[in-house]
């Protein structure tokens, strides 16, 4: 779970290769142990498979479609709400909304709703996004995140007072397109958990203030398009609007409230002064 020292195993030993979990933790004997168990179950059937010419008999778990040679790739584990539940949800929150100086639109389109929240974004917007199944672990990776501008210095202190009520000086961490790792980064490697710390390169440190630490670091998830396309396809977005790759990412949370269902999060926005909520297809916003 220590991200600056994580980083800092390329750059001090030889090591050219490392895989940190996305909950590393107490649990990890038990999740250790049911990955040894699915891995013998996946040989098994492959064996069967091989000897009897039955393609369909290899066996199917949630974790197999998520894992690569290396480990797993998706910490995408958690509880999803379906948009009918969101829709109930808003119907009964309908008048609690409308008194709070909020509208409410429906926006099926999955592109023009990326690029209408990365726009937001860009303007200097605060926005609760809330997609797809949580996330497995301590970090932010896209599907309960609040996310913001990483160009405005000013942005931690709002997140800060208003909605985070974290002390001042923590910093916030980012969510990067893979591809960009390379060129905005000294280290170039997948962080697909937002374990590792990496030194930022000195030429884009005074463009990206609110995501930086004092020693010219940043914490970083690297966004993947087949593990997270919609949540991708907004930091493109925000990228073709910018020519930042990068958006800041943090916990969707209000004090020790982590926020898992469409409701908490609804309740969250609602006492903070976050500007947007977007759930699933629905867009909840602030009038100016």
């Amino acid at each position: 779970m220590n991200s600056v020292a994580n980083g800092k195993v390329y750059r001090r030993t030889p090591f050219k290769k490392m895989y940190c979990p996305a909950a590393a933790g107490d649990a990890g004997g038990a999740i250790g142990a049911a990955a040894l168990v699915q891995w013998e179950l996946d040989k098994s059937a492959e064996v069967r498979s091989s000897k009897f010419g039955d393609s369909d008999s290899q066996l199917q778990s949630p974790i197999y479609d998520l894992r690569s040679e290396h480990g797993l790739i998706s910490a995408y584990l958690g509880p999803e709400a379906t948009e009918e539940e969101i829709a109930a949800l808003i119907d009964w929150k309908r008048k609690e909304i409308a008194d709070a100086g909020c509208t409410i639109s429906y926006i099926g389109d999955e592109e023009e709703l990326s690029k209408k929240t990365a726009q937001a974004i860009a303007d200097g917007k605060i926005a609760g996004w809330f997609q797809g199944r949580m996330e497995w672990g301590p970090r932010a990776l896209g599907n309960r995140s609040i996310l913001a501008d990483p160009r405005n210095a000013g942005i931690k202190d709002v997140l800060n007072a208003k909605i985070k009520r974290r002390e001042s000086f923590g910093p916030f961490a980012l969510s990067i397109l893979r591809e960009a790792v390379a060129e905005w980064f000294e280290t170039d490697d997948d962080v697909p958990f937002m374990m590792e710390v990496f030194q930022i390169r000195a030429k884009y440190r005074d463009m990206i203030p609110a995501v930086i630490h004092a020693d010219g670091t940043g914490r970083l998830q690297t966004v993947h398009k087949e593990t997270n396309p919609r949540y991708y396809r907004l930091i493109e977005h925000f990228r073709d609007l910018t020519g930042i790759p990068l958006v800041l990412n943090a916990f969707f949370k209000d004090d020790d409230l982590i926020v898992c269902y469409p409701e908490e999060a609804l309740d969250c926005f609602l006492r903070t002064q976050m500007d947007i909520l977007v759930l699933r297809n629905f867009w909840i916003a602030r009038k100016s």
